[in-house]
Parts: C-alpha cells; sequence; structure tokens
C-alpha cells in the first residue's frame, strides 16, 4: 500500500512538472494524490479524468479580440425643462426608466452620453447599438490604442437596435464573427465594453437562455446572458469561448437601474442582415405580417381545444395587412411558419424578421377545433409592427367575475369597434386573470358578444372560456376558469 502511494505521488509530480497546471490537470493531480492506483480502482479513475475540462481561457480572447472593441463618445443638444432645469440625456441603456420633463421646454443645453462598439472590417466599419448613436450630432470613437477618429453614421434601424458607423481609417483590428445557433444554454461567453466609462473592461457568465422576446422588440430572438452589463455596455460585443462575436450587448432587466443578472443581447446574425442593408441603401427594411400576438398558456390552450400550450395566439389583425389578406382572423393560433414550429409569439415575430417584404409565406392554422392553411406575401414593416402582448396567466375558479354592461354608442365609436361590454367592476376569477374595469369584452369563447346573455351563455360552454378584451389601443386574450 506504501508502495502504490508512492507511485501516485510521483505521477501527480510529474504531471506538474511538465506543466500541468492549467485547472483541469491541476486537480487530476490532486485526484492521483486523494486515491491509491490500484488496478481495482482504475476505470473510476480514468472515468473521473474523462470528465475534467480545462477552465475557460478569457485571457486570450481579451488579448486578441480586445484591440477590436471601441469606445463611442457622443455630443449633442437637448432641451431644458421649464425654469432652466436640464433634463438629464436617458442614459444610453436600455431597461431603465427615463427621466421626467415638467413645464414647456427651455433653451438647448449640451449633452454627452458614451457607449460601445466594435470593428467588423480593417477598412473602419463599427457596429454598435443605435440607442447610442440617436440624436448625436458628433460621434467619436477610441480604440484601445488611445487613437481617436471622428465617426460617420451610415444608418441607424430603431426595430433590431443597430447602428452601422464608419471610421477613416485602414489596417484596423477586426473581431471574428461567430454563429449564434451553435451556442448552446450554460456556454461560457465574455463581454467587453465601457460600463460607467470604465474603458475596455472585461466581464463574463453564461448564456442563461435563447429566442427571449421582449416588449417592443418584434425583431430580434435575444440571447439573455448572466454576464455583468451595465450602462455604457450598450453596443459592445458578446464573444463565444471560440473568440468569435455572437451578440451585441443592448439591453438589462432591472428595478434598479443596474445590473441585476438578467442581460440581452440582438444576435450577431440579426445585425449582419441589417449592416448589409444599411452599408447598401442607407436604411435596413422589415417584413411585417400584421398581427397582434401573444403567447399561448395552458389555460389558453384547453380554451382553444389544443393538446399543449404552444404557438402565437393572434389577438388582433391590422386592417389592409398581408395577415388579412391572408385570412388570418383573431383566435387563430399559429402553429407553423413556412414550414418551422411556432412555440412563442416571440418565435413568430423573429420568423417575420427574418423574412423580407415580398417574400410569400405559408401559415399553418389552428381555428376552431381543427389545422387549416393559409397563404399570403409579407409587406413592409411600418410604425404600427407586429406587437407581442403577455396577458396575465393567473386564473381563478367559479363565477367570471365581471361586471359588465353593454357599450353607448359614443362609446363604441370611441373604441372603433362594432359591439361589446365595458367592464365596469372585476372581482374573483376575472380579477385574478388580469381583466380590469375600462377593458371592453369583444369575444367570449371564440364568439362575438354583444350582450350579457351572450357572456353568460359563453360561460356555460366550458370550464374555460378565452376572453377577446379591448384595453386601449391594444387587444389580448384573457383565459378564465368558469367553473
Amino acid at each position: 500500500m506504501q508502495t502504490s502511494r508512492i507511485v501516485a505521488l510521483l505521477a501527480a509530480l510529474a504531471v506538474l512538472a511538465a506543466g500541468g497546471v492549467a485547472g483541469g490537470q491541476y486537480l487530476h493531480a490532486r485526484a492521483a494524490l486523494a486515491a491509491p492506483a490500484t488496478t481495482a480502482n482504475a476505470p473510476a479513475a480514468a472515468a473521473s479524468a474523462a470528465r475534467v475540462t480545462l477552465l475557460p481561457d478569457f485571457a486570450s480572447i481579451v488579448q486578441q479580440y480586445g484591440p477590436a472593441v471601441v469606445n463611442i463618445t457622443t455630443a449633442g443638444t437637448r432641451e431644458t425643462g421649464h425654469g432652466g432645469q436640464q433634463v438629464p440625456l436617458p442614459e444610453f441603456f436600455r431597461g431603465m426608466p427615463l427621466p421626467f420633463q415638467f413645464g414647456q421646454p427651455g433653451p438647448e443645453v449640451p449633452v454627452q452620453g458614451q457607449g460601445s462598439g466594435f470593428i467588423v472590417s480593417g477598412d473602419g466599419i463599427v457596429l454598435t447599438n443605435a440607442h447610442v448613436v440617436q440624436g448625436a450630432s458628433e460621434v467619436t470613437v477610441k480604440l484601445t490604442d488611445r487613437r481617436e477618429f471622428r465617426a460617420k453614421v451610415l444608418g441607424t434601424d430603431p426595430a433590431t437596435d443597430v447602428a452601422v458607423l464608419r471610421i477613416e481609417a485602414k489596417g484596423l483590428p477586426a473581431v471574428k464573427l461567430g454563429d449564434p445557433s451553435r451556442a448552446r444554454v450554460g456556454d461560457w461567453v465574455v463581454a467587453i465594453g465601457s460600463p460607467f466609462g470604465f474603458e475596455n473592461s472585461v466581464t463574463a457568465g453564461i448564456v442563461s437562455a435563447k429566442g427571449r422576446s421582449l416588449p417592443g422588440d418584434v425583431y430580434v430572438p435575444f440571447i439573455q446572458t448572466d454576464v455583468a452589463v451595465n450602462p455604457g455596455n450598450s453596443g459592445g460585443p458578446l464573444f463565444s469561448l471560440d473568440g468569435e462575436v455572437i451578440g451585441i450587448n443592448s439591453q438589462i432587466y432591472s428595478r434598479s437601474g443596474g445590473y441585476q443578472g438578467l442581460s440581452f443581447a440582438i444576435p450577431i446574425d440579426v445585425v449582419l442582415r441589417v449592416k448589409d442593408q444599411i452599408i447598401a441603401t442607407g436604411r435596413a427594411s422589415h417584413a411585417r405580417l400584421g398581427v397582434n400576438v401573444q403567447t399561448m398558456n395552458q389555460a389558453l390552450a384547453e380554451s382553444f381545444g389544443l393538446e399543449r400550450a404552444a404557438g402565437a395566439l393572434v389577438a388582433s389583425v391590422a386592417p389592409g395587412s398581408a395577415a388579412e389578406k391572408a385570412g388570418l382572423v383573431p383566435g387563430d393560433v399559429v402553429l407553423r411558419f413556412n414550414g418551422r414550429a411556432v412555440n412563442d409569439s416571440g418565435e413568430l415575430a423573429a420568423m417575420v424578421g427574418e423574412s423580407r417584404p415580398g417574400d410569400a409565406i405559408r401559415l399553418e392554422v389552428w381555428r376552431k377545433g381543427g389545422k387549416r392553411e393559409l397563404a399570403g406575401t409579407l409587406g413592409t414593416a411600418t410604425d404600427e409592427a407586429t406587437q407581442s402582448a403577455d396577458a396575465n396567466e393567473a386564473t381563478g375558479h367559479g363565477r367570471l367575475g365581471l361586471a359588465v354592461r353593454p357599450l353607448s354608442p359614443q362609446e363604441r365609436e370611441a373604441a372603433n369597434v362594432p359591439g361589446g361590454l365595458l367592464v365596469e367592476g372585476v372581482n374573483g376569477p376575472a380579477a385574478r386573470a388580469g381583466v380590469v374595469p375600462g377593458d371592453i369584452v369583444l369575444q367570449a369563447g371564440g364568439k362575438p358578444v354583444r350582450s350579457v346573455a351572450d357572456l353568460r351563455a359563453a360561460a356555460r360552454s366550458g370550464k374555460t372560456v378565452a376572453l377577446l378584451v379591448q384595453r386601449g389601443d391594444r387587444r389580448l386574450f384573457v383565459p378564465l376558469e368558469a367553473g
């Protein structure tokens, strides 16, 4: 036994002498010291060695590609508030509360902002976020070697939050671009940027999720990470461990205004499509289907007769849109888009965003208990592009819990609806489902609601009733358990 321990010790020393001090090799040497090298435990030792992996080498990525990451500063003017009180320029970072302005606008004052970016070609093409350079009259790009260049904004695309800049220089360091589809949830990623003005700061984390849809961002299937991202990181690159850029750090979700563990990056393939359009034409165009959609939940799936909660539920269809021309109606559940499965509303928005205006489309939809095939041609996106609405998923039991009345002619005209019931009070199931006073109930169980009797009939038709309600200028389905 003593001999076997000596052999194990010598083997461990040999590993260290050969330079095996990197993370995984060092752990393997410690394991050899802890267990005698007998023939009986040799298979277990081999299996343990196979599981050992080296720690990620962040330093090499930073050393090789860090010089291609730039700091961006902007200058412009902004109106002051009442009495000369300056209204601060919104942080060049999304997901944060904007300042409020009181009183009448006053004189303009100079303001500055900053963000990050990265060079994608040696002749001076730089990518960043649109909100970093929004409203700026001067944009300056600073390299890690302290050279500074006045940048020309070739174009911005607010829909995807992408901006393309050019600086007059040659032989610049450039990043290597990767394939976001190869990134797996749990993979290590690295961000480089200028949080709070601290240039070329490096943070690391993992991919937390893929294909995230966020309110107001209908063309972007975001990469969610837990990489520390703060104001000033906006527009900076997100690297894989292969040293390839797979996204642009763009947003955070925060209740405090600072990083709280949720950051989001625009996939680089989305960015490159926008970049190519901007370089070619000076602007980016997006396809438009013309629907307001929401994600299915189990209660909604049951009310529509679906076996599982999948697909994008159509809450409204824009008049004259590609959706209307293809035959989509509120209450349809889009299951497939050009043969690709649609698991939630965000996926449908991303698929439309990947397409071009004028592309032919094939839709598989679920309507009134059966599947249908629809075909159409995508239009061009406008300011009224596809929106994503998330209904409250909470439901209750018992009666609907609604106090409603028919709309007056004036109310119908103001809401631009042919009929419906105005919600005056809620309790029980309706309150828990998220119905609020002021909502207009347009449909119940897929049928128009013109009277209280229509609503009561729908409540008796099944366990769960899907209400189509109009709230302000948007429509959404809300599932209620009728009991």
